[in-house]
């Protein structure tokens, strides 16, 4: 038996997809929907992440290169790490005062995202993926799933997220009814 079997690297790829090109998708709506990167800023400087025109251009880069990633399976704990680090920050700035459920903009929906891009950077993204087609061979294809895959993944990602808050979020001051 094989690490993997191909219903198992299906499922995989089936879930690296959907989630990577969901997140792919967000960060093109950042830059070209809406209000793009200009409404994007005035929203990131509204909810203290300053500068707002710094931060709407990283976060929609991000959200397109983690998520075009993992879809991609290409070194799959960076990409993982960059959803971790997005969805804490989204969770931290916006949905965290209203609580757990997305029902209520609550930071259910970050967890999850986060958690599943960490479960895939464990996993590995497999059989079916850049990084087994190009590196399985290589002497660090190791770093990229299992417990190496994991802890990158989540190490980095809370680096990047926790660093990001503490460097640039100050959160807006309640204005006196």
């Amino acid at each position: 038996m094989t690490a993997y079997d191909s219903a198992a690297d299906f499922a995989l790829l089936a879930l690296r997809v959907v989630l990577g090109l969901t997140m792919a998708a967000h960060g093109y709506n950042k830059f070209f929907g809406g209000g793009r990167i200009p409404g994007t800023a005035g929203w990131f400087d509204s909810i203290g992440m300053k500068p707002g025109l710094f931060h709407a251009r990283i976060a929609a880069t991000t959200e397109i290169t983690a998520g075009l990633g993992l879809a991609l399976g290409l070194l799959t704990p960076v990409p993982a790490a960059g959803f971790v680090a997005l969805m804490l920050v989204a969770a931290w700035t916006v949905h965290r005062k209203n609580g757990f459920f997305i029902v209520k903009e609550g930071w259910e929906y970050n967890l999850v995202l986060a958690v599943a891009a960490v479960a895939i950077a464990g996993t590995g993204a497999g059989k079916y993926s850049l990084d087994h087609l190009l590196f399985s061979g290589a002497d660090f294809y190791h770093f990229l799933h299992g417990w190496c895959g994991l802890l990158i993944a989540v190490v980095l990602g809370l680096l990047g997220g926790i660093g990001q808050l503490v460097i640039f979020f100050r959160p807006p001051v309640a204005k006196d009814a």
